[in-house]
């Protein structure tokens, strides 16, 4: 087999190469400032909190609000050391696109693995034995169906000092969010807020509440355990205009409210990326999560991109660690650093090659839990700023693409420190007024480039049995989006986050020659094939007689729910003959939508036009055996946009 590599897209590189190997996960993420500061604190008599925005001193505070929540026990994490924390007996796995469901559900068993799928994404949250994640990682690390296998980490918001407090709601002006008024106040905007809950009942707050999720106990009670998520929604989008307490950046935006925190602050990556997942499939159009390194994990860089495909935005904190960090940089969401009222980089935000802007972060008055206001300090509030500007952005041309609304907020942003791009401050302070006003006078961007894809390995001529690894290359001038597997003129897996790769189950194919191709498309159409492969199949054969045995099928994407955008349809059938006779068609409200041979079939529904309706949607699968033995079976999903 070839060598082959893969990288992530590179932030604000014009172009994205995505191959196919797995991908390696960062699983020495440090958490040493935190340990630095409970250690300070102890030595000083404190009780050390974990929240990213220090207890105001001189809060106008009404709200009881206790920053220091109780410690989770200590079943509920593994520790190796000081630095990293995750959960017990829980992992995260991306399987290769085509790996059918039987298949990736006996890699998991060989590791008493249970898996369940988390929404309509492609990521699985994975129970094992207690004591067991490591060993398990080890192994399923170079797995060559799987794209990669995590641990589920523990992350916190960092801890940030308490600085001087500026004047209430300086940043509204710094950032020009007046002028930006004038033009867009977010209206028709849902901001999901993933955190530790949101006050509901809060004067500032209330009217612009819309049903979100507890992920933390699974049920709808989204109240704020710790008060850090009630801040953060305020800085984002508390009312503007009301007469009451402080204003937001998008006041007229909604808050979607997504716990995905304990009690003791920490957020898990298995819960932000089911936050990110329920948030694009119920239509937010931008998320924030303010917890620390959440692009050093490749499940949460899957989950944002899986929210980007749907047409959103993903902010996160940059940290309070006040020194360089070494998170990953990347292209699926927007970590944000902090400046004070002078434009200057805070002494306490982090730095490194993963910013991509700053914001203002030192003593934003916000919202408290229980109905009070107050300052605090933080890349936990620069991020939801961000996002509410975008919110303001996205409301003042709603037929925008959400990468022009990225590649605008950083090209609008103010020049901080070295010219261009920088460490500390990214591609500089964000500029709510110059921001907006790019979007209204914007005229349509047409992406007419096609991307460039090629089959890497198989290499033609080869002989190949059962589950075949096929990796690719694809390139574009903005992005790849989507890229699908046909085998004989059959469409057996489409995949939609980078990095691109596939598993071909090759029984569903008769022995002899079978043509590969690959279609890469980004997100205005443009399509381009890749090269042709044959390669020579070489499967056992299994004989029945007298075959009365229907096959069986199921629909492994989507699960009944809500669905936008680019949506994959993707069967598994299995038979007690040779995949290689069932014959599969995907139906879509009765009508013929997709056909095959084999035991995966995958196609792209696109959601969008406008005589695709709103509401509910009926996806049926009707598979064959050689016999004429047929079973269905079928889905129910809800269109939303």
């Amino acid at each position: 087999m070839a060598s082959i590599h893969f990288q992530f897209p590179i932030l604000n590189s014009d172009t994205s190469r995505i191959s196919a190997n797995h991908m390696r996960t960062n699983q020495s993420f440090r958490l040493w400032q935190l340990f630095c500061a409970t250690v300070l604190a102890a030595l000083m008599g404190l009780t050390p909190s974990f929240s990213s925005a220090a207890p105001p001193a001189h809060a106008n505070n009404h709200a009881k609000n206790n920053f220091f929540g109780e410690t989770l026990p200590e079943s509920a994490r593994s520790k190796r050391n000081e630095s990293e924390e995750w959960a017990k007996g829980r992992i995260l796995v991306m399987p290769r696109a085509g790996l059918p469901a039987q298949a990736l559900a006996k890699i998991l068993k060989e590791h008493n693995g249970k898996h369940r799928k988390i929404g309509q994404s492609d990521l699985y949250i994975v129970d094992l034995p207690e004591y067991t994640e490591e060993g398990v990682i080890a192994r399923l690390a170079h797995h060559p169906h799987l794209k990669f296998a995590e641990l589920d980490r523990a992350v916190p918001p960092s801890l940030a000092p308490n600085d001087p407090y500026y004047p209430n709601g300086w940043h509204l002006p710094k950032i020009g969010s007046p002028t930006a008024w004038d033009s867009s106040q977010g209206a028709g905007i849902t901001i999901a807020i993933l955190d530790s809950g949101v006050d509901g009942s809060h004067p500032d707050l209330a009217a612009k509440m819309v049903p979100g999720w507890n992920f933390y106990n699974n049920n709808s009670n989204t109240a704020d355990v710790r008060g850090h998520g009630t801040k953060v929604a305020g800085a984002a989008a508390a009312i503007t205009n009301n007469g009451t307490g402080v204003a937001g950046i998008a006041g007229q935006a909604k808050i979607m409210p997504i716990r995905v925190a304990d009690a003791e602050g920490y957020g898990y990556d298995s819960l932000i990326i089911q936050g990110l997942t329920y948030a694009a499939d119920k239509g937010a159009r931008v998320a924030n999560a303010s917890y620390l390194g959440l692009s050093s994990s490749s499940a949460v860089q899957n989950a944002a991109l899986y929210m980007k495909n749907k047409g959103g935005l993903v902010t996160v904190s940059g940290g309070n660690s006040g020194r360089l960090e070494s998170f990953a940089a990347t292209s699926t969401m927007i970590p944000i650093a902090a400046t004070d009222g002078n434009d200057n980089r805070t002494s306490w935000s982090s730095y490194g090659n993963y910013i991509a802007l700053a914001a203002p972060g030192a003593g934003i008055w916000t919202t408290f839990i229980g109905g009070g206001y107050g300052s605090v300090n933080g890349t936990s509030f620069s991020s939801p700023i961000t996002a509410g500007v975008i919110a303001l952005m996205m409301a003042a041309n709603p037929k925008m693409k959400n990468t022009d609304i990225e590649k605008i907020l950083f090209t609008t942003a103010k020049d901080l420190g070295t010219s261009g791009w920088d460490p500390y401050f990214g591609h500089g302070r964000v500029d709510a007024a110059a921001a907006v006003q790019a979007v209204v006078a914007a005229a349509p961007v047409v992406d007419t480039e096609a991307p460039q894809v090629a089959i890497i390995d198989p290499l033609s001529d080869a002989t190949v049995s059962g589950l075949v690894p096929v990796d690719i290359e694809a390139t574009d001038n903005i992005g790849v989006v989507r890229a699908e597997l046909w085998v004989n003129n059959t469409s057996v897996a489409v995949d939609t986050s980078s990095p691109f790769a596939f598993t071909w189950d090759s029984q569903g194919v008769a022995n002899g020659p079978a043509h590969l191709i690959v279609y890469a498309f980004d997100d205005a159409g443009n399509s381009a094939a890749s090269n042709i492969v044959e390669v020579n199949v070489n499967n056992q054969v299994v004989e029945t007689t007298n075959d009365t045995v229907p096959p069986a099928v199921e629909i492994v994407n989507p699960v009944a729910g809500n669905v936008s955008g680019n949506v994959t349809i993707t069967a598994n059938a299995s038979d007690n003959a040779s995949a290689a006779e069932i014959t599969q068609s995907i139906y879509l409200n009765g009508k013929l939508l997709a056909s095959g041979s084999g035991s995966t079939l995958s196609t792209n529904w696109n959601t969008r036009p406008r005589s695709v309706s709103r509401g509910t949607h009926t996806i049926q699968v009707v598979a064959k055996d050689k016999a004429g033995n047929t079973t269905t079976s079928s889905v129910d999903v809800n269109v939303v946009k």
